[in-house]
């Protein structure tokens, strides 16, 4: 990976925040995008902007081309079997919640079992805590070890025969934990439950073989891997979502309408009600290109390093708790004793480093961690060791700051 010209391509990265070099270090939230997709999207825009699926002519006919070649696309990325396994949403959350509302709400009832962990993203347990209510099925929680980590010895004691749904993230977005859901996959299966995962976090960093993960579930958000805002992808097995029915409904997704009974297009059109998120799934395409153009085990191995970097520059930090496994995804979380998070994130905003500070919709995980609030730094693609640097004489700084304003 040449980093030197990879930022180059993307144009946000060459401004100054407070008179500094901006160091963006919130990927984890969402990433910054390279002229590649900017210009896919602009492109559709100006070149071709219509409807899809509705109209017969030109700019209609080349806008669905597009679309359902993003489709395809999307499809190659995470090695699915159909395109027809392949549901465009407006991101992770969105697509969570159709497999809740969906799938949960009609094969789950009293006495039944959905499985997730602490260390969950709000998006991948609210809804489950939700249609636990609405089915009377009982929501239970894999433990934690020290480290962050999740054992299988304790996943095959939480999942058995009662269990229906297993649902966990790829990757933490707050401890940089990286789950085995392979391994996980066949425990949920051998106990007759599914498998859904929550890849917002390890679709943008890491090859994701969706046959190979055996996963029967899977969301991802475009926005985190370089792609527009606004457009997800729920991939579901196709005998699963064959019989599952829409959460949206209304134009777009209907194949006959009478004045009483409707019936619903084929896979997967039936869950994409309404005009799609057209621009959204072109650019997500782009964002795919220039990734795969890279090569995704090499980005996983630059933010690696960059990871590992960032852990030994902050050993010796004197006050400084680090979250989460020592072998971890591209991000570490952090107190500083005495310093509340928003305050370092303060501090280091002046300095041009721009990180996240709170609870990172994982409240349930923070009062694992007996914490309230904790500041996050998180790596990709153009991330250099300089900006580890940076980042880490910016702490320094706020150190310094609040002893002599505590003093």
């Amino acid at each position: 990976m040449d980093v030197k010209e990879i930022r180059k391509q993307f144009p946000i990265l060459s401004q100054k925040v407070n008179g500094r070099d901006l160091v963006y270090l919130d990927n984890a939230a969402t990433s910054q995008k390279p002229h590649a997709v900017i210009d896919a999207v602009a492109n559709y825009y100006r070149e071709y902007n219509s409807n899809v699926h509705r109209g017969v002519h030109t700019l209609g006919t080349k806008a669905t081309d597009a679309y359902e070649g993003a489709r395809e696309r999307v499809r190659k990325f995470i090695n699915a079997k159909s395109t027809q396994e392949i549901i465009f949403t407006r991101g992770t959350t969105n697509g969570l919640n159709m497999v809740a509302q969906s799938y949960g709400r009609t094969n789950l009832s009293e006495g039944d079992e959905i499985v997730i962990t602490y260390m969950e993203h709000h998006a991948n347990l609210i809804p489950w805590q939700q249609v636990a209510k609405e089915t009377g099925a009982q929501l239970k929680y894999i433990p934690l070890q020290e480290d962050g980590t999740v054992l299988l010895e304790d996943v095959e004691k939480n999942v058995t025969s009662h269990t229906k749904i297993v649902s966990i993230a790829l990757v933490s977005n707050v401890l940089g934990t990286i789950n085995p859901v392979k391994e996980i996959a066949e425990i949920a299966h051998k106990n007759g439950a599914v498998l859904v995962v929550d890849a917002a976090q390890g679709a943008p960093h890491m090859k994701i073989d969706v046959q190979d993960l055996n996963c029967d579930f899977l969301a991802f958000s475009g926005h985190k891997m370089c792609a527009p805002t606004g457009i997800g992808v729920l991939y579901g097995k196709k005998n699963l979502l064959e019989d599952m029915e829409p959460v949206e409904t209304g134009g777009e997704m209907i194949d006959f309408v009478g004045l009483y009974e409707s019936t619903w297009k084929e896979l997967p059109w039936k869950f994409e009600a309404g005009t799609p998120i057209i621009a959204g799934a072109i650019g997500l395409a782009a964002a795919i290109d220039f990734l795969e153009e890279i090569g995704l085990d090499e980005i996983f191995q630059h933010e690696h390093k960059l990871a590992q970097y960032a852990l030994e520059q902050c050993a010796s930090i004197e006050g400084m708790t680090i979250y989460g496994p020592k072998e971890r995804a591209g991000l570490i979380t952090f107190n500083l004793e005495n310093i509340h998070p928003h305050d370092v994130a303060t501090v280091l905003d002046a300095e041009g480093v721009a990180i996240r500070a709170g609870h990172h919709c994982a409240q349930p995980l923070m009062k694992y961690l007996n914490v309230t609030a904790t500041a996050r730094a998180s790596f990709y693609l153009y991330n250099t060791e300089e900006e580890i640097d940076q980042f880490i004489r910016a702490i320094h700084k706020t150190k310094e700051y609040f002893a002599d304003v505590i003093s």
